[in-house]
């Protein structure tokens, strides 16, 4: 690993780890240096502003789990078309499998939980500029499955499943993991249980 590499980790680390804490516009540039161990010029020549360093922490998280999500829609489309629960599993696994990994998802997932609570322009319209074709793909897609959902309807139903799925990763539920139970099992149950409701959403 090299260097710059190594300090650019650091810093988007520890700006997560603040961020998930305290929020955006409580933490500051220095605090995230300061558990980052660098100096702030370091922060200045990899990111140049606090809201480019915002950005940076998702888009090191949502590239991945967009990537992996518009992946099994294609895969989904083309072995299993007009499946309307195979589409919403391409949108809701990908999700919580970035919330229970093991390299800090559970602090990104407060992160978004940051996000919704601040109303923070600057990041909404980075995040929609960047990932609004996932979205899009994914109305595309439900609406082959639902073809008499009127257009509106259809963009508030996978607004309340973004919801849904965001409380879901957040795992602040009444459903809690039941001992003997591994991870990756409960998180395959909470899938499931998800798209089952889901799909009945949509066709309701």
């Amino acid at each position: 690993m090299s260097t710059q590499f190594s300090t650019k980790e650091r810093i988007l680390g520890a700006a997560e780890e603040l961020f998930a804490q305290q929020g955006f516009g409580a933490t500051s540039l220095r605090q995230v240096t300061s558990r980052a161990d660098v100096n702030i010029a370091a922060v200045n020549y990899h990111f140049g502003s606090k809201e480019n360093l915002v950005n940076e922490v998702f888009r090191r998280r949502m590239d991945e789990m967009s990537g992996h999500r518009l992946s099994m829609l294609e895969d989904a489309r083309r072995t299993r078309p007009g499946e309307l629960e195979a589409i919403l599993a391409a949108f809701v696994e990908p999700a919580l499998a970035l919330a229970a990994g093991r390299n800090g998802g559970g602090a990104f997932i407060r992160v978004i939980a940051r996000a919704y609570a601040e109303q923070n322009d600057g990041l909404r319209g980075f995040l929609s500029e960047r990932y609004g074709h996932v979205q899009r793909e994914f109305a595309r897609a439900i609406a082959e499955c639902v073809p008499g959902l009127a257009k509106a309807q259809l963009y508030w139903r996978l607004d309340f499943l973004g919801g849904a799925l965001t409380y879901a990763m957040a795992d602040f539920g009444l459903i809690r993991r039941p001992p003997g139970v591994d991870e990756d099992t409960h998180r395959r149950r909470a899938a499931a249980e998800l798209i089952r409701f889901a799909a009945a959403g949509f066709r309701s």
